[in-house]
């Protein structure tokens, strides 16, 4: 799942850090801190020195390796860091607006390997952004801002045509809150991308998929040429899990997403074109007058 984080705008003053936990993983300890969207944790990874993995109250939201930021370990962040890869030749800088920060994982990723490129990080849990650049500090090399505050609300203050890439991975109690899934928020994507640019959003629904061909139907509306990714088991509805919606006014390097996310340690499967179009079947456009949270996951998912 993605990160966690608070639907409301507005991050509040950081709280002071509450190291409680002292279990220890090849030497280091697990840090802990209570944040605006509940307890969060740093859990070393016992495989990589400088591994951590960020879990609050319990649900994973992300990996970082600092000694190596390129390297993507939950199955949702490498799909979105093959679209990074293929939003531009190799090497060339991006400007890229990441609206949820959790420990900055695609951020670091981005800078790595397209180095020079110019971030901005929307991250609304004010606590979360303190704690996470104090035990995982960002590269000072690297061109990254972070913003504490609501995803919609920082979105708005992007200027025209800033963005080649607005990652969307922005969850609160497990759910992408509602205001962040209608065709009114992604008239503000359009407004702040390029022309050529791309929208990739990390996306999470269970059976039946309703939330997912609603949100794929809005995309549509906005956008020309769509992508979608996603495990096999969660295409046939078979489990809760996530998905990873790419959308562009300009043809997306659909073979190449698709070669590498079946590639992938968890290989998925991508669909676009009229597959995509069938598999939406007739949903309706999500606005904000009706516009509502992502299905809550099963507890089964994070166990």
């Amino acid at each position: 799942m993605a990160r966690r984080g608070r639907a409301a705008a507005g991050g509040g003053e950081p709280r002071k850090d509450a190291r409680t936990d002292s279990r220890r993983r090849g030497g280091r300890e697990t840090l802990t801190a209570a944040v605006d969207g509940g307890s969060a944790a740093l859990i070393p990874d016992p495989e990589r020195p400088n591994g951590w993995s960020l879990e609050i109250d319990g649900a994973p939201q992300s990996h970082v390796d600092l000694d190596d930021p390129a390297r993507l370990s939950f199955a949702y962040q490498r799909r979105l860091g093959h679209v990074i890869d293929l939003a531009a030749p190799p090497q060339q800088p991006l400007h890229v607006l990441h609206l949820g920060g959790g420990a900055f994982t695609l951020a670091r990723y981005t800078a790595a390997t397209r180095p020079r490129s110019t971030q901005q990080i929307v991250e609304i849990d004010a606590a979360l952004v303190q704690f996470v650049r104090r035990e995982l500090p960002l590269d000072p090399q690297a061109r990254v801002r972070v913003r504490a505050t609501d995803a919609r609300e920082g979105l708005g203050r992007i200027q025209d045509g800033w963005a080649d890439l607005v990652v969307a991975d922005v969850f609160g109690g497990a759910r992408t809150p509602a205001h962040l899934t209608s065709t009114e928020f992604l008239a503000e994507v359009c407004r702040v991308l390029k022309a050529g640019g791309q929208y990739a959003a990390n996306l999470a629904d269970g059976p039946p998929l309703a939330h997912l061909r609603g949100q794929v139907a809005t995309a549509a509306a906005h956008f020309p040429e769509l992508a979608l990714a996603a495990d096999p088991a969660v295409w046939r509805g078979r489990r809760f899990g996530n998905a990873v919606l790419v959308a562009s006014d300009r043809p997306l390097a659909v073979a190449e997403l698709t070669r590498r996310v079946a590639s992938d340690p968890h290989p998925g499967r991508v669909e676009h074109g009229r597959a995509l179009a069938d598999f939406t079947g007739g949903a309706a456009v999500v606005t904000d007058a009706g516009a509502k949270p992502s299905p809550v996951p099963p507890p089964s998912v994070f166990r």
